[in-house]
């Protein structure tokens, strides 16, 4: 479908629908505060579809007139920035600056790709590696850009064997974007879901109950997508050749020092980082809420004495258009599930499907969503909210069916601009890139392997971990 067709297709659906609304006698038990809220969710959505505007503005916009219009107050849309989990996702950003600076992360990654003999060993050890940023870096955008650098200076040592360097191309994006779900701060999309529940049902997902879900699901579907990527890009001759990396090779081919001694600094960062990482890890046991933790460690990084990196220059990294986002349509959350849309939009589906069925639904639609949204954060606000409402009707664990949606919707590798690492790793100047017609070949591939395995930690693994399919 063109662009043209494409936002004039939109245009059309949101006109229809706000037509529809608009008449009073159409949709009997729909009252006023959730017309005016499917209107303005309605058009929101074909805005972000079909238009080139800003995701954030089209956000802010739905926010206020929400607010205007008396569905919302102005406290719930300005305190949603209030949220823990924005000065949460505000102070990662700022240790990640801290461990930008030092070059920790580069260190980290060669220390592990070294250790290669082999082909498969060396795309398991660069997932491994991949995995781990997740703790370091908050945003799949930021750990694509943190981890560029490492790729370009394998891409430089195995420059004589081109499918290799594609394969890895390949490998980084897909990696980043599945291992988001190790933790809460992996995606902004993490922080709505997170955000949804605790306004619609009350239940409260915190950071060690997100590890503890979301790192085992992220190892499994990493390493799943590593042998994916290695065999649907490779030959068995490629694979077979031996591969001899070190970390004197990379560091020819890297800006910061890979090798040699810890400077003061990256032993400071890596001290910090680990401590922050146990702290947020332990939170049952000291009872510090994971925002307040994460403050701690953003003042000491930041700190004349201790830091690594100054204030105002970690401040410039934070995404302030996605914070925004995140709190508009947390606003449009509260306003979807106060005003009874949520409900009614659900309110036709059938009341005995089966758990396992309505699962599957909902992680199906969840993977499929990104053909059409691209923003992540944007897929979270359209779809969790309404999974939440139909899982309490269902009888489904609304915490079961948000987490498998979100899950879900971290698969985004079909086209070049589904997500912003699979874009950032598209295009390299004198680096041999895939082609999209590589991701459809892997997406072909990747799509129902993930969507599979997601249910099956939805129905199999998380109830053990403390999280039933059914409404406890």
């Amino acid at each position: 479908m063109s662009l043209n067709l494409r936002r004039a297709a939109a245009l059309c659906v949101a006109l229809s629908l706000c037509a529809l609304l608009a008449v009073p006698g159409n949709f009997p038990g729909l009252g006023g505060d959730a017309r005016l809220t499917l209107a303005v969710f309605a058009l929101a959505t074909c805005a972000w579809i079909g238009t080139p505007i800003d995701d954030t503005y089209i956000a802010l916009g739905a926010g206020l007139a929400l607010t205007v219009t008396g569905v919302i107050s102005s406290d719930t849309l300005f305190g949603t920035l209030g949220d823990p989990t924005v000065w949460l996702l505000i102070c990662a950003f700022v240790l990640a600056a801290a461990v930008t600076r030092t070059g920790l992360a580069g260190r980290a990654a060669a220390f592990l790709v070294s250790g290669a003999r082999s082909v498969r060993q060396l795309v398991h050890l660069t997932t491994a590696a991949l995995v781990v940023t997740a703790f370091a870096v908050p945003a799949t955008s930021g750990r694509a850009a943190l981890a560029l650098p490492v790729f370009l200076a394998l891409a430089k040592v195995l420059a004589d064997r081109r499918r290799l360097v594609v394969m890895l191309a390949l490998l980084f994006p897909t990696v980043i974007l599945l291992s988001a779900v190790a933790t809460l701060i992996g995606a902004g999309a993490h922080l709505i879901t997170v955000s949804v529940l605790w306004e619609t049902t009350g239940e409260r997902v915190d950071f060690t109950q997100w590890l503890l879900l979301g790192l085992p699901l992220a190892v499994a579907s990493s390493h799943l997508a590593a042998e994916a990527v290695l065999l649907t890009t490779t030959r068995r001759v490629d694979r077979r050749a031996p591969v001899r990396i070190t970390a004197a090779d990379i560091q020819r081919h890297s800006e910061q020092p890979v090798t040699g001694p810890w400077s003061p600094a990256e032993s400071r960062c890596a001290l910090l980082l680990a401590t922050v990482v146990a702290l947020w890890c332990s939170e049952p046991l000291h009872q510090v809420p994971p925002a307040v933790v994460a403050l701690i460690g953003a003042v000491v990084a930041a700190s004349p004495a201790l830091g690594t990196v100054r204030l105002k220059d970690a401040l410039r990294t934070v995404p302030w258009s996605l914070l925004l986002f995140m709190a508009a349509t947390m606003a449009m959350g509260v306003a979807l599930a106060d005003s009874g849309a949520a409900k009614w939009l659900v309110s036709g589906l059938p009341a005995d499907i089966g758990p396992w069925l309505f699962l599957t639904v909902v992680v199906v639609v969840s993977t499929a969503a990104h053909l059409v949204l691209q923003s992540r954060s944007a897929r979270s606000s359209v779809l969790v909210p309404l999974v939440v409402a139909a899982a309490v009707g269902a009888g489904v664990n609304p915490v079961a069916a948000a987490l498998a949606s979100t899950a879900a919707a971290g698969f985004c590798h079909t086209l070049p601009a589904s997500a912003k690492p699979v874009t950032l790793f598209a295009d390299l100047p004198g680096t041999p890139t895939y082609t999209p017609r590589d991701l459809l070949r892997v997406s072909a591939v990747l799509a129902p392997l993930t969507a599979a395995l997601v249910l099956l930690f939805a129905l199999a693994v998380w109830p053990l971990l403390g999280v039933p399919v059914l409404e406890p």
